[in-house]
């Protein structure tokens, strides 16, 4: 499937964007949730290294391009509904959260 079959394939909401999961594409680790849009998903694409859409900042997000904890694409998939995304990586660095934590699920709840 090429880029615009993609494209013409995911299910956007209606600012554009779908959510994906990041996963560590070697030890499974769920490292984030963040959203894309079509120009998101077309650099991770076509450069290999995932790039998000910033919602607070309004502005396409290459993941690691300040901090070096860049995030090399090993694989994209779509869901069942084609509307959200999962990619799993390899995460440059070992920290994909913007507190220096590893993965952004950090903060489990206790369940009785």
């Amino acid at each position: 499937m090429d880029i615009t079959d993609l494209l013409q394939t995911l299910k956007f909401n209606s600012q554009g964007l779908i959510p994906v999961i990041t996963q560590d594409a070697f030890d499974h680790t769920v490292l984030m949730m963040a959203w894309m849009n079509k120009e998101a998903i077309t650099q991770t694409l076509v450069t290999g290294e995932v790039h998000y859409w910033s919602r607070s900042r309004q502005e396409l997000w290459h993941k690691g391009a300040t901090s070096g904890h860049i995030q090399k694409l090993h694989q994209f998939f779509y869901d069942c509904d084609a509307d959200t995304i999962l990619v799993k990586v390899e995460q440059v660095g070992n920290i994909a959260c913007h507190t220096g934590a590893r993965s952004c699920f950090f903060q489990e709840v206790p369940l009785n």
